[in-house]
């Protein structure tokens, strides 16, 4: 059956989550020992016909090893690492860092100047928590708001801010960047994360190819059993990869801890390669993304993606609407289909928040502000994972279409902030 096709079912990424200390001695070893295992796990999905994009690698709050003291010997650290990673025989895998999450004033101003030299081998994250009164960090919010405007303006075409999120209420072991982090009390584990809108457009398609019904309750009811069920399927079979994998891995090499599984990340996890999330949507019987029935919609997908049995669910597991890594979202900004209050009551049924939202160069940092609380409040209120990665593009004001570059990024109209 079609929802078998296994080209259909992408592993977006093998993450890897490791603790890195001060000796700096020790970080050459636990780099490669994290690499070698998400390359040997690549290749036994790649011999098993699933297709892996991407290996990443996780760390440990970024000032509890690199030398912070001054930019200069945090930059001397990271460039030590960034050798290391650029030397590694990956089997021409895309292979990402992240430097895990940044805690203090100090460290955050640090950012904006380490993400523009090192790029993708420096994603990091602020994690904003509420005080006893239930109120947000603002201060951190502000700092955090500072970072994204010098990344802005530092960073051609602002395309840094790719690197850098803002979180709220999110937990470790999210296998995607720039959100990821990892807590060093945690044993040294590893998260899968899937590429699946092709699948989920494919299974859509042909049940609606042959359906004659034009109930509503019993659409969404199969809907909701067609996409759990190829879902799960995938899935299972890359369980069973992992854990013979794991097994064989462990048995073999007795003298390190290894890594743990510890999950899956569910969610869709859309790029400009694949289908578009619009796409889905349109299957599911919704005029376009941001048209009536579109928080119905996503209230299912995100049932979907929580559905999943006999696995653990990490990370954000819910859908993702990425606006500018996405090509049909990047469209609906130029068709006016929706703004960005709409993504956040999209955000309301579903995740992962405000992500890849390139918004106007002289947006200030109050506005700034105002959003990320917003969307935090949101995130805490509900009880889930939410973030802010938005792209102030210097020069550009609300309509104006984007002229990125990077190979990840689709080009869209600008978004204001009210």
């Amino acid at each position: 059956m079609l929802y078998k096709n296994k080209e259909l079912c992408k592993v977006r990424t093998v993450t890897t989550f490791l603790t890195l200390s001060k000796e700096k001695s020790t970080w050459k070893n636990e780099i490669i020992k994290a690499s070698n295992f998400c390359n040997d796990l690549s290749l036994k999905f790649l011999e098993s016909q699933y297709e892996v994009q991407s290996i990443r690698i996780v760390t440990n709050a970024f000032g509890e090893y690199l030398d912070t003291s001054s930019l200069e010997n945090a930059k001397e650290d990271l460039s030590y690492i960034s050798g290391l990673l650029n030397s590694l025989d990956v089997s021409n895998l895309r292979i990402r860092f992240a430097i895990g999450e940044a805690k203090t004033k100090e460290e955050i101003e640090l950012l904006p100047e380490l993400i523009r030299d090192f790029g993708d081998l420096c994603n990091a994250c602020v994690n904003i928590e509420l005080d006893e009164f239930g109120v947000l960090d603002n201060d951190m919010i502000n700092h955090s708001s500072k970072a994204v405007e010098k990344i802005s303006q530092i960073t051609p075409r602002g395309e840094g801010n790719f690197n850098f999120t803002v979180n709220f209420n999110c937990k470790p072991l999210i296998p995607y960047f720039p959100a990821s982090y990892f807590d060093s009390d945690l044993d040294n584990c590893f998260v899968i994360g899937l590429e699946t809108p092709d699948l989920l457009v494919e299974v859509l398609k042909e049940f609606n190819a042959s359906n004659t019904s034009s109930d509503h309750n019993y659409l969404f009811k199969t809907y909701y059993e067609i996409l759990s069920k190829a879902l799960q399927y995938h899935v299972t079979n890359i369980k069973t990869i992992i854990d013979d994998f794991t097994s064989l891995h462990n048995n073999n090499n007795t003298n390190n801890k290894g890594f743990k599984f510890s999950g899956f990340d569910s969610s869709a996890a859309p790029s400009k390669n694949c289908s578009s999330m619009v796409e889905v949507y349109e299957q599911l019987g919704v005029e376009y993304f941001g048209a009536s029935g579109t928080v119905e919609a996503s209230s299912l997908l995100t049932k979907v993606f929580k559905s999943l049995k006999d696995v653990d669910l990490v990370g954000f597991s819910g859908l993702m609407l990425a606006v500018t890594e996405d090509m049909g979202l990047a469209q609906g900004t130029k068709n006016e289909d929706f703004d960005i209050r709409s993504l956040l009551t999209f955000s309301s049924v579903c995740g992962i928040g405000l992500d890849t939202v390139p918004i106007p160069g002289d947006t200030s940092i109050e506005k700034l502000n105002a959003l990320m609380r917003d969307t935090g409040t949101m995130a805490y209120r509900l009880n889930k994972p939410l973030t802010v990665r938005v792209f102030p593009v210097p020069g550009l004001k609300a309509g104006d279409i984007t002229s990125f570059e990077s190979d990840d990024l689709c080009n869209c109209a600008v978004l204001d902030v009210l």
